[in-house]
């Protein structure tokens, strides 16, 4: 056998580091989350362009050049690796991670710059009360989810949103699912961006959140996805329209979740979108704010 050589091993040595480090980012690339089946929008793990062949040709030719170096190597990744996998598979040390990201995530906040900008054209527009408003609805709309019946949320979704959401629910009820949203924590809400786009204003919030997020048998109660004593972190992107040139009222508490914008009775939307009470289609953004979108972003 030959003798180990440290100068040789002191070569390889960033070669190793860097295996190791992609070895120890392996349950995390597996581990990409629940991307939650009520977006319209998508998500997934970017791998970029790093090749994990060259590596393995890297490493071929350090056995072939020093086979005790190569052994050495491997038994290191192997350790590591069962470590990442034993801690992959901890829900305390996963929990403990995910709300340490949720915790120390920097989210820019331009709620100030926001809301003075629409203030410009909107005298009487709170960012607090549309911030309270839209956490409001990001709630309602977990709870629709979980308890499969996307109703209450009506008055709140654009129609196309309502329709794609409405569609993705009953496919779960056909299969015999529920997937299961719970243990809410919002950990952070701000506006992002204003504009005007044509005859419409758009308004887009940022929202951050820890939650449960897992999908059972309706018949058995089974757990058929994710885990429920695992938290997810997730970060959202909620965008809301109104039609350009609408104003808030002034003394207005606030963007109201439980009455017609219109006539001001509480709030039976018919499928349509329309109020039980007036006949007026409240959820086109001819009143008020609406909900034309919510997709993860990254």
């Amino acid at each position: 056998m030959k003798k180990l050589n440290f100068r040789k091993l002191l070569k390889y040595l960033p070669f190793v580091l860097l295996l190791l480090t992609v070895v120890a980012c392996i349950p995390a690339i597996a581990d990409v989350g629940n991307q939650n089946r009520y977006n319209s929008g998508g998500g997934g793990f970017d791998g970029g362009d790093f090749d994990i062949g060259v590596l393995i040709g890297w490493l071929i030719n350090l056995f072939i050049e020093s086979p005790v170096l190569g052994l050495i190597v491997v038994v290191i990744i192997i350790i590591v690796y069962r470590m990442k996998k034993k801690q992959s598979n901890d829900i305390g040390y996963i929990n403990k991670n995910v709300n340490s990201q949720a915790n120390n995530e920097v989210t820019p906040d331009f709620s100030a710059a926001v809301a003075a900008e629409i203030q410009a054209i909107d005298p009487n527009f709170s960012s607090d009360k549309f911030i309270g408003f839209a956490r409001e609805v990001f709630m309602k709309i977990q709870e629709a989810w979980t308890t499969k019946d996307w109703k209450p949320i009506r008055p709140f979704e654009s129609e196309t949103l309502f329709n794609t959401h409405k569609q993705q629910l009953d496919e779960y009820i056909r299969l015999g699912k529920t997937n299961v949203v719970e243990k809410i924590g919002i950990k952070h809400c701000s506006l992002h961006e204003f504009r005007q786009d044509g005859d419409k204003e758009v308004l887009i919030v940022w929202l951050n959140a820890v939650m449960r997020d897992y999908v059972i048998d309706d018949a058995t109660k089974k757990v058929l996805e994710s885990d429920p004593n695992r938290d997810w972190f997730m970060k959202y992107e909620m965008v809301f329209n109104r039609k350009a040139g609408l104003k808030t009222e002034a003394g207005k508490k606030g963007n109201s979740i439980t009455n017609c914008p219109n006539c001001g009775a509480p709030t039976e939307v018919t499928s349509s979108g329309q109020c039980t009470y007036c006949g007026s289609v409240i959820t086109n953004g001819e009143h008020d704010w609406v909900l034309t979108d919510i997709h993860s972003r990254s």
